[in-house]
C-alpha cells in the first residue's frame, strides 16, 4: 500500500509483574495498519488482545520496542503527546461506561469537550445527528436506565465516533448483544467508518460478524499467530 500506517509496532513486548512474578503478556508483536482498515483481532481469553489495544490508544505506557499511532510514537511519549493522541482516538468498550445521570444526548457531547473550538449549540447538533445516524434519534432525551443493551451500545459507537476520529478502538463490543442487535452495532460501526476514512480495530470472540474485517489477525500467548487477508 502506498498509503502510510495508522498503526505501526515493532518488536513490542509488554509484562506485567515484577522479578520472578514477571509473566511475558506481548511478544515481539510487528503489525502495521493502515487508513480505512477494518481489522478484527482474535484469539483465546489471556492472550494479549486488550493489552495490545490498551497500548495502542495511549491507556497503557509502552515498555519496549515501537509502536507509532497518527504518526506519533508512543514509547516515551510525554503524557501531553499521550492526550493528543487519545484525543483522535474513539474507544468502544465491552460495557458501554454511560454515564446513567445523563441523557443519550448529553453522554455523547461529553467526547467533544475536548474540542474547544466547538460551541455548545454545535456540541449539540452533533450529537444529535449521530444519534440519528446509528438509529437513535427517537432516543436523544432517553436515559440510559431507559435503554436496552443494544441501544446502550449504540450510544457508545455514537460517542466513539461523533468527533470523527482517526481510528476506532473497540474491545468486545457485541459480547452482551444477541446476534441481530450485534450484527446492527458492528454494521453500523463498518458504515460510519467507511464515510469518515476511519480505521477500526476490533477485538472480538464473536464469530459471527468476522465477515465485516478487511482483515483478520489470530493472537496466541502473546503473539501474532496468523495474518489472514
Amino acid at each position: 500500500m502506498s498509503q502510510m500506517p495508522v498503526i505501526t509496532a515493532k518488536k513490542l513486548n509488554h509484562t506485567f509483574g515484577k522479578g520472578t512474578l514477571r509473566k511475558p503478556v506481548l511478544s515481539d508483536i510487528d503489525l502495521e495498519i493502515y487508513p480505512g482498515e477494518i481489522v478484527i483481532l482474535t484469539g483465546p481469553s489471556g492472550s494479549g488482545k486488550t493489552t495490545l489495544l490498551s497500548l495502542m490508544g495511549g491507556l497503557r505506557s509502552v515498555q519496549e520496542g515501537s509502536l507509532k499511532v497518527l504518526d506519533q510514537e508512543l514509547c516515551e511519549a510525554s503524557k501531553k503527546q499521550l492526550v493528543q493522541v487519545r484525543s483522535r482516538i474513539g474507544y468502544i468498550f465491552q460495557a458501554h461506561n454511560l454515564l446513567e445521570c445523563l441523557t443519550a444526548q448529553q453522554n455523547v457531547g461529553m467526547s467533544l469537550r475536548l474540542h474547544k473550538d466547538l460551541s455548545l449549540v454545535e456540541r449539540i447538533n452533533r450529537s444529535v445527528a449521530i444519534l440519528h445516524a446509528v438509529g437513535l434519534g427517537h432516543r436523544i432525551n432517553y436515559y440510559p436506565d431507559d435503554l436496552s443493551g443494544g441501544q446502550k451500545q449504540r450510544v457508545a459507537i455514537a460517542r466513539a465516533l461523533v468527533s470523527q476520529p482517526k481510528m476506532v478502538l473497540a474491545d468486545e463490543p457485541t459480547a452482551a448483544l444477541d446476534s441481530k442487535s450485534g450484527r446492527d452495532v458492528v454494521e453500523i460501526m463498518q458504515q460510519l467508518a467507511k464515510e469518515q476514512g476511519c480505521t477500526i480495530l476490533l477485538v472480538t470472540h464473536d464469530n459471527r460478524i468476522l465477515d465485516v474485517a478487511d482483515r483478520i489477525i489470530h493472537m496466541e500467548d502473546g503473539r501474532l499467530a496468523t495474518n489472514a487477508a
